[in-house]
């Protein structure tokens, strides 16, 4: 994997993060409220040290329903604590006793009727609670960094997640190989082989300094939304717009057709993938398997950013971010971090 750049420069820190369960607490920001009446009971469950496919599973055992009767928003790290919702399709059913389903790492919250199956990407985002300890690094710089990432944001790149542990690209490189992959993987490869070429382009956009500057050729995506348009030119009121973060810049999420970026940003995304063997074979393959050209913001605006010191060597923090970024992206703008669950 082709290493990310820092926005602002050289890391701050050194510290160990989700060394407890409790140290990497997640909680999904609904984005609707139950209808009250329907075929699905919509869940909101908290889980610790479990996937959402584990819960999934869960959920199917304790329903006796199929893979497709369930519906969840987005998928949660398994290290740490998580809470979010998921949809039981239950036709004409009274739920089973939820005794059959609680256990030590799953719990629920809440249960009501609802209309519709939760559809993925039906939610406001993710609100985090993340402590650090071991913390080695002074403090004025941590602060000020954590400052500038408030004002000015963080790069979207895809967390480890994506990638599987590092397994999913070889996977992904066999799969387009022509080789037999284990069975549901193939949307989670395609995902990932976009992902790294995604971070790839991000790591070259920062290493050219195009980030916070508007280039002629770019292609710029509203705030809060997944409207693009473009290519634009660099005028005065479109750099305005990017620096109130009313816009953003993108980048490309491979697949077929062309790039919707014209002169030197177009050469600059050719190249990114042209340069590598690698990246090569993977945009190859997203072309054949049919997936088209999207794009994807470049930075995003952690929102309600806060932290504090519990003692000298530990830091806590909290935040906002929309569905599709990740609290790791970050933590690799303040440094350094040795990942425990990793260990465990």
């Amino acid at each position: 994997m082709i290493p990310m750049p820092r926005l602002f420069g050289a890391a701050v820190l050194q510290a160990e993060s989700r060394v407890r369960a409790a140290d990497f607490v997640v909680e999904e920001i609904p984005s609707f409220e139950a209808s009250g009446d329907g075929e699905h009971l919509l869940l909101t469950i908290r889980k610790r040290n479990r996937t959402t496919a584990e819960v999934v599973t869960a959920l199917q055992r304790w329903a006796d329903v199929g893979h497709a009767a369930i519906g969840y928003a987005g998928l949660k790290d398994r290290h740490g604590i998580t809470t979010q919702r998921f949809t039981v399709q239950l036709p004409g059913r009274e739920a089973p006793a939820f005794d059959l389903l609680r256990d030590e790492q799953l719990e629920i919250l809440d249960h009501a009727r609802h209309r519709r199956k939760l559809p993925k990407g039906a939610s406001f985002g993710n609100a985090f609670a993340l402590r650090l300890r071991n913390v080695e690094g002074d403090r004025a710089a941590i602060e000020q960094r954590l400052a500038q990432i408030r004002e000015q944001g963080i790069a979207n790149a895809f967390g480890e997640q994506r990638f599987g542990r590092g397994d999913n690209i070889a996977m992904a490189l066999s799969m387009f190989a022509g080789n037999k992959i284990p069975r549901g993987m193939r949307s989670i490869l395609l995902s990932s082989a976009r992902a790294a070429i995604f971070n790839a382009q991000l790591a070259r956009r920062i290493a050219m300094h195009r980030v916070f500057s508007i280039t002629a050729g770019d292609v710029l995506m509203l705030a809060g939304s997944r409207s693009i348009f473009g290519p634009v030119t660099g005028d005065a009121e479109l750099t305005q717009r990017l620096q109130d973060h009313d816009v953003t810049l993108t980048a490309p999420l491979w697949g077929r057709g062309e790039l919707r970026t014209d002169g030197e940003i177009r050469e600059m995304e050719l190249a990114v993938v042209e340069e590598d063997a690698q990246l090569r074979t993977l945009a190859k393959g997203l072309r054949r398997a049919g997936l088209e050209q999207e794009r994807r913001a470049v930075t995003v605006m952690p929102s309600a950013l806060q932290w504090n010191w519990p003692d000298e060597h530990t830091l806590e923090l909290q935040f906002c971010l929309p569905p599709g970024s990740y609290a790791t992206a970050l933590l690799h703008e303040l440094g350094e971090m040795t990942d425990r669950s990793t260990q465990r």
